[in-house]
């Protein structure tokens, strides 16, 4: 009776084993068809952007310049991580930079660097927005994204300006104002507001350049100016692709198409008279570039501080009240 009954215990183990054995090759073949379904995606992945590179790089060669690229190509290249920042500009357009830190009222914020300088021997002041170079840099200057305390210290510079009769000179690139906690609990919205207000009364002359991103409100807060600039591949847009693509269709995969929508480039601001000049890039070689924009500078604030202040301000005010009147 033992001997039966350990033989069938046996017999039902050795089903059990093979039944293991073949559910363990099943779920092996499984896992090595997902594992090969992975690397294709990988692959393909590998293999499209290989074919957009080579087709970018083709396209270069062909003679397309940077005012031909597509919108979305415009805005990688104003995000593009060896792009000249506000310092760069700073320190080849101005001489004596002395920077200034702090608001008065909080702290003093790394993502906007401000202070007094020389412009062909005429002292102005000089405010930017830094997004940094390496990467411990842009983290203390929060990737360009300035808090309240760095609009307000920005406020603060711009109202010793008028004090003194310094013309203002703003360098924008920014993804847009930090959205973060503390910033709403500072008043992020109100100092962007101050700026706005401030500025269309300021009695000296104000100058605007975007040099990269130019991200909302966050952007606007030192460009409601007397004459706004634009680099040729930089960008100016209320919302980042991305967010436009996920409000309007849910998809942040749609970027190409929602660029294309936002009419975001300096080609776009031109056309819709929302800046008054675009400065052609000269791919790593800036020193064209930075010429001509010196000399625009010297002659376009020259011209403005030769104006009665009243009248500045009115054309300023009226310059923005425009908006939107073509659409």
């Amino acid at each position: 009776m033992t001997d039966n009954i350990i033989n069938s215990i046996a017999e039902q183990a050795g089903v059990v084993a093979g039944m293991a054995k073949e559910q363990a090759s099943v779920m092996a073949a499984q896992a090595q068809v997902v594992a090969a379904e992975q690397v294709a995606k990988v692959a393909g992945s590998v293999a499209a952007a290989a074919g957009q590179y080579v087709e970018q790089a083709s396209t270069k060669g062909s003679g397309q310049s940077d005012n031909q690229l597509g919108a979305w190509e415009k805005v990688k290249a104003a995000r593009a991580k060896g792009r000249p920042t506000a310092r760069f500009y700073i320190e080849q357009l101005f001489n004596e930079f002395t920077e200034m830190h702090g608001d008065r009222r909080f702290a003093d914020d790394a993502a906007v660097i401000g202070g007094l300088a020389f412009l062909d021997g005429r002292p102005v002041t000089v405010i930017g927005i830094e997004k940094g170079g390496d990467t411990k840099d842009r983290v203390r200057r929060n990737f360009g994204s300035p808090n309240p305390e760095g609009y307000r210290k920005a406020l603060r510079l711009m109202k010793q300006a008028e004090k003194f009769g310094r013309p203002v000179i703003c360098i924008v690139d920014t993804a847009g104002a930090f959205c973060g906690i503390g910033a709403e609990e500072r008043g992020q919205g109100q100092a962007i507001a101050e700026n706005l207000i401030e500025m269309t009364a300021l009695k000296v002359p104000i100058i605007s350049l975007f040099i990269g991103e130019g991200g909302s409100g966050g952007a606007l807060a030192l460009a409601l100016a007397d004459e706004v600039w634009m680099m040729e591949n930089a960008i100016y847009s209320v919302i980042s692709p991305e967010g436009c693509a996920s409000i309007l269709w849910k998809d942040a995969k749609r970027v190409k198409e929602a660029a294309e929508c936002m009419k975001l480039t300096a080609a776009d601001m031109i056309e819709y008279q929302i800046v008054d000049h675009v400065f052609e890039e000269s791919g790593r070689d800036m020193s064209r570039s930075i010429s001509e924009i010196k000399e625009a500078l010297i002659t376009t604030v020259t011209s403005y501080a030769q104006m009665d202040s009243e009248v500045r301000c009115q054309k300023r005010y009226d310059r923005f009240r425009k908006f939107g009147a073509l659409l």
